[in-house]
């Protein structure tokens, strides 16, 4: 008999341990998505023409997915998606990770200043961030268009031409310490009798930092480059609070904020659950694509 209990509690206690995070799940995330399909599938609509009687919900199928396909806003919002992460990802994951190499250097003086330093701007909100950026980017306010204006050049950062590089600037700024530190945690992992090898062999920093360090954080430096990606195709904060400022940038410059548009907005939240959930299958194409040569990269 006690066998037997001792038996039934070893089955029943990785249940007990698992379920909080089983119901937390399903809460946060699982029954979010199931949601969002059951609402793609419908639309509401006005029960009689003239608008009387309020509205009524029908069953369209995939009507609003080919909506939003066929939107040229929504297909615009992914080709500047496009083009701000062949800006943005290697601008990030380049630039973070050379941060982490002069940081680990031998050669590198108070460290844990440079990353404080470095990690504060993360520090700051998203939208705080783009509003301050939103003003350095106006002319009587910028230290650097007052700069160049000196020397006559007619620099708009927020036109058509420079909004891209503009908006990446400001995410860059706010997201490059957080991958910084990565990074840093990951070369810290890196044998140090590896380095000292490589040392006696006669490599400099540089030749250390590329040949011996950066083989072996591989695994980071794919992980970054995934976070950063998915989180480039979700852009909202950065092209919201400079659209104001830019007549470049329209109320459905990005897909988020053509989602936001058709469920605030226009009140059509068959179509924003629909493109909510095309944005999605993209992050997990993305992810696919990007852990797949990441593995391939690792085992080369």
């Amino acid at each position: 008999m006690a066998s037997t209990r001792l038996g039934r509690g070893r089955r029943t206690a990785p249940v007990l341990f698992l379920a909080p995070f089983l119901l937390l799940f399903t809460a946060t995330l699982l029954a979010p998505i199931g949601y969002a399909i059951w609402m793609s599938l419908y639309r509401e609509q006005a029960a009689s023409g003239l608008g009387f009687g309020g509205t009524k919900t029908l069953f369209v199928g995939l009507d609003n997915y080919l909506r939003a396909l066929d939107d040229p806003g929504f297909r615009r919002g992914f080709v500047h998606i496009a083009l701000y992460c062949l800006v943005y990802i290697p601008v990030m994951v380049g630039g973070a990770l050379a941060l982490a190499l002069l940081v680990d250097s031998t050669l590198a003086r108070a460290k844990r200043f440079f990353q404080l330093a470095y990690f504060l701007p993360h520090a700051v909100p998203g939208l705080i961030a783009a509003l301050v950026w939103s003003f350095l980017y106006m002319p009587g306010f910028s230290p650097v268009l007052d700069f160049l204006s000196v020397f006559g050049a007619d620099w708009d950062p927020l036109g058509s031409d420079a909004v891209v590089f503009s908006m990446a600037n400001a995410a860059t700024w706010q997201w490059i310490g957080y991958n910084m530190v990565i990074f840093y945690a990951a070369l810290q992992a890196v044998p140090r009798e590896t380095l000292e090898a490589a040392v006696v062999d006669g490599a400099g920093e540089l030749r250390t930092a590329w040949s011996v360090k950066l083989p072996m954080i591989r695994s980071s430096v794919v992980l970054t480059t995934l976070f950063t990606a998915v989180g480039a195709i979700q852009l909202f904060n950065e092209p919201e609070v400079l659209r104001s400022r830019s007549s470049a940038i329209s109320t459905e410059w990005s897909p988020v904020m053509f989602i936001y548009q058709a469920a605030f907005t226009k009140h059509d939240y068959g179509l924003a659950a629909a493109a909510s959930l095309l944005l999605a299958v993209l992050g997990a194409v993305l992810s696919f694509v990007i852990t797949t040569f990441g593995n391939r990269w690792k085992e080369a």
